[in-house]
């Protein structure tokens, strides 16, 4: 592991408290985006979306969605990291500049195809699961893509999904996962809190 990605790993925190007015570029929000859409999902499906809250208005919109929570207001930007429920209906369209670069042929596509609509059209639970781990993965991929460029992050579970889909007109496909706050730290923010050792979560069979 290169020295940098490991300084990462063991300083990233989670931030409540950010800087109130200072702005995160819009196009480094956008290049973030970018580096969050290199994470796995199956097949490489990439069902994922990111809805960037990032005006004062639509931060008003939220606040409430997100039960009041101070960093919704104060943060340069939030992410909702929405999983898509119905992805695996894209899946042809998503693999093409593979075909075209060579990495995969047309009968890998159409054999995965038949084995994602078999494994998911009438399956709405692995539908959810499946956006649900696509979004936790690029969610993950953003946060760290942001330390490793001096932006602070935190991830945030508290917040009213239905609510969020119809105040933000979100198709009733696109399921909101995590939020995702983006800003610079204030003084007062935590360091990484202290982990269990690994021997207490791990088990070797």
């Amino acid at each position: 592991m290169s020295n940098q990605l490991e300084s990462i790993l063991q300083s990233r925190a989670s931030v409540g408290k950010y800087q109130t007015g200072k702005q995160i570029p819009q196009q480094d929000i956008q290049e973030l985006l970018r580096l969050a859409t290199l994470s796995p999902s199956a097949f490489n499906m990439q069902n994922w979306h990111f809805l960037v809250v990032n005006s004062d208005e639509a931060k008003q919109r939220l606040h409430p969605i997100a039960y009041y929570q101070p960093q919704i207001l104060d943060a340069s930007a939030t992410v909702v990291i929405c999983g898509d429920l119905d992805g695996y209906q894209r899946l042809e369209e998503r693999l093409t500049p593979s075909v075209e670069a060579g990495i995969l042929n047309d009968e890998i596509v159409k054999g995965w195809s038949e084995m994602v609509n078999s494994g998911f059209a009438d399956n709405p639970q692995a539908q959810r699961d499946e956006a649900v781990r696509a979004a936790s993965l690029a969610a993950m991929t953003l946060m760290l893509a942001a330390s490793g460029k001096g932006i602070a992050s935190g991830a945030m579970s508290g917040f009213d999904a239905q609510g969020l889909q119809k105040e933000f007109g979100l198709a009733k496909e696109r399921l909101p996962v995590l939020l995702v706050t983006l800003g610079y730290p204030d003084q007062a923010s935590w360091p990484q809190k202290p982990r269990v050792s690994v021997q207490d979560v791990m088990s070797i069979v």
